[in-house]
């Protein structure tokens, strides 16, 4: 049984990511998708917030589970018995860094292997960030999360 690691912070989760688990999910048995925990990274959302978010939108998945972790992604996936790792990549800038990723876990591990997968076009140029800050100044951003992710963030950013 074939099964994948797709990690990443999910602050929040994008229609591009959406795009990559929905790909990767009929490519492996199955699909972890594994919410990291950064104490560097000073988070929008909880993590509780970020888990739930994704359980939402993949609940129709048969062979997608949710999890956080933390500490070396590698780690985890040995832990887990995942042989894969996936990366989405969106452009060239991406691949640099995560490629050197890619060679360190291999470095640390030659039994798992990373995966790139890249987005579809329609969503190369999202990312958590970007969604962010055009949320934080009322910018419509209906087109690049779901609908459950558009909902949470429009009531976060409220005023109460």
């Amino acid at each position: 049984m074939a099964r994948a690691v797709y990690p990443g912070s999910f602050d929040p989760v994008t229609n591009g990511h959406l795009d990559i688990i929905d790909r990767a999910s009929k490519v492996f048995d199955h699909l972890i998708v594994a919410v990291l925990e950064n104490p560097r990274k000073n988070a929008f959302f909880s993590m509780k917030e970020r888990v739930s978010m994704l359980e939402s939108i993949v609940d129709h998945y048969n062979n997608v589970e949710v999890v956080c972790y933390k500490g070396l992604l590698i780690e985890y996936a040995q832990s887990r018995n995942a042989s894969i790792i996936i990366k989405g990549l969106r452009a060239i800038s991406d691949f640099e860094f995560e490629f050197q990723m890619a060679l360190v876990n291999r470095k640390l591990n030659c039994n798992v292997e990373t995966m790139f997968m890249m987005t579809n076009n329609m969503y190369s140029y999202i990312s958590s960030s970007i969604v962010k800050e055009v949320a934080s100044y009322g910018g419509d951003i209906r087109d690049l999360v779901p609908p459950q992710v558009y909902q949470i963030i429009r009531e976060k950013l409220s005023p109460r």
